[in-house]
């Protein structure tokens, strides 16, 4: 997307932002040559077969901001400051810039165009690590998982409520990742905080246990499971003996008010964010290694980092790309599209005159979403860094983007006029570290693997041995 930059006259100016700079981009233009040829050998046991999809999008991306593949001229009318926009590859899930835009976006469609004024809360639901392989495997299940969560939100709150043919309202999105990037399929949800009448009037739940809640997820997951074919009755039986709910579980303890505006933004941008953090990548480039950083502490020695060749860090962001036709946002209920463009077609004819003295009713027939746009390119700039990328810095006046050159020919002429062409950046060849990966992925003990990490730190990673943080 871009960034700003500080003037003489301390005003925030737009530049935009230079990709090749990135630690991510520079650890996938010297590795995934590597990391495509011996991903059968190393990685298919681990993750599955390899997909396509990864191809297309990593090779996407380290096009992405490049001028060589094309930009659009943005130029003042007043005083002719003129810069030139890169194109983007509008990928999703994983290009930090592209992604960051749709996270901006998703927020105010969702607040202005789909979610009522009614309370809602966050509703995370999980699986056991047991099950997790399953949905790694064959992607299609992760469909049916959110469709399992949906479907036992709607039992409990129908039961809780006693309304029978009520409608609940929910906005899903299937996540796949969890700390250090690695493979944890869940869903995060935000849902309206009780259940909608098809006269428009919302009731709203009273404080519950949700326990029974998980005990409904984890029965609609196995036997989801079972049709599959991909457990049978004695597996099914064994999960059920387990303590509690046997690493099924559903947590709602973020809840937002129907006036809080911001609260609703920020929820709804958290729910789809990207499945790592390029801030917390750092990327040697002698050693081909890659720490990754995390607030969270794991293991017996409480650190909170972890270390791996860049070939095994790509393998692990990459299994979070989802295929092309598999969508990672779900709406249900009183917010799926079908039921939104019916209520636009009718007038509500009917008003539910059920008083509950208990149960507090909202009347929400009349509401009707706002229909805005998406953010624009310029509006998610300014959300973001504060900063209007179509103002002059030198006048202050309103630019303009006046053509998009997409012609090689034209492309190169241009930038190399304008000292802008840059040849190809070479690849070097993969580092010598086979033994050095050994000791890093299978250390012999404690002490050998403090051994190593310090190595790292005195040979490669200066200033960074302070990072290795132990807690009591």
């Amino acid at each position: 997307m871009g960034g700003p930059a500080l003037c003489q006259n301390t005003t925030a100016v737009y530049h935009p932002r230079k990709p090749t700079d990135s630690q991510l981009y520079l650890l996938l233009l010297n590795h995934f040559d590597q990391f495509e040829r011996i991903y059968d050998e190393r990685f298919a046991k681990k993750y599955g077969f390899y997909r396509p999809v990864i191809s297309d999008v990593v090779r996407a991306y380290l096009k992405c901001g490049d001028l060589k593949q094309g930009f659009a001229r943005v130029r003042c009318p007043d005083c002719h400051y003129e810069y030139l926009l890169a194109f983007s590859c509008r990928g999703r899930w994983f290009c930090p810039s592209c992604h960051a835009k749709k996270v901006v976006q998703f927020g105010e469609v969702l607040r202005e165009n789909i979610l009522y004024p009614v309370p809602h809360r966050q509703y995370v639901f999980s699986i056991p690590i047991i099950l997790r392989k399953f949905f790694l495997y064959n992607r299609d299940l992760l469909s049916k998982l959110a469709t399992s969560a949906a479907n036992s939100l709607l039992i409990f709150f129908r039961i809780a409520l006693g309304l029978e043919d009520s409608i609940c309202g929910a906005v899903m999105t299937i996540q796949t990742f969890g700390d250090y990037a690695r493979w944890h399929p869940h869903i995060h949800s935000i849902v309206a905080d009780g259940l909608f009448r098809r006269s428009g009037v919302f009731y709203v739940m009273p404080k519950m246990n949700i326990t029974p809640m998980a005990e409904l997820f984890r029965a609609n997951v196995l036997s989801m499971l079972k049709e599959e074919g991909l457990i049978d009755e004695t597996f099914v039986t064994m999960i059920m003996q387990w303590r509690h709910t046997s690493g099924f579980s559903v947590d709602n303890s973020v809840c937002i008010a129907r006036d809080d505006d911001k609260g609703i933004t920020s929820l709804a941008q958290y729910i789809i964010r990207s499945p790592f953090s390029i801030n917390k990548i750092t990327y040697n480039d002698d050693s081909g290694m890659v720490v990754y950083r995390s607030k969270m502490t794991h293991g017996k020695n409480k650190k909170n980092f972890s270390i791996s060749t860049a070939e095994e860090f790509i393998a692990a962001i990459t299994q979070h790309i989802p295929d092309k036709n598999l969508q990672l946002v779900r709406y249900f209920g009183w917010y799926l599209n079908r039921m939104r463009g019916e209520r636009l077609k009718q007038e509500i004819e009917e008003r539910d005159e059920n008083k509950n003295d208990e149960i507090e009713i909202i009347d929400v027939s009349e509401y009707k979403p706002r229909k805005i746009p998406p953010p624009t390119w310029r509006e998610c700039i300014k959300k973001v860094w504060e900063v209007d990328p179509l103002k002059c810095p030198h006048c202050t006046g309103e630019m303009k983007i006046i053509s998009f050159i997409n012609e090689r020919p034209v492309i190169r002429k241009i930038l190399e006029h304008l000292n802008l062409w840059i040849g190809e950046p070479k690849q070097r060849p993969p580092p010598a570290w086979a033994g050095l990966e050994q000791l890093v992925r299978k250390p012999q003990s404690p002490a050998a693997e403090q051994s190593v990490q310090h190595e790292l730190f005195d040979d490669g990673w200066p200033g960074f041995e302070n990072q290795y943080i132990t807690y009591d």
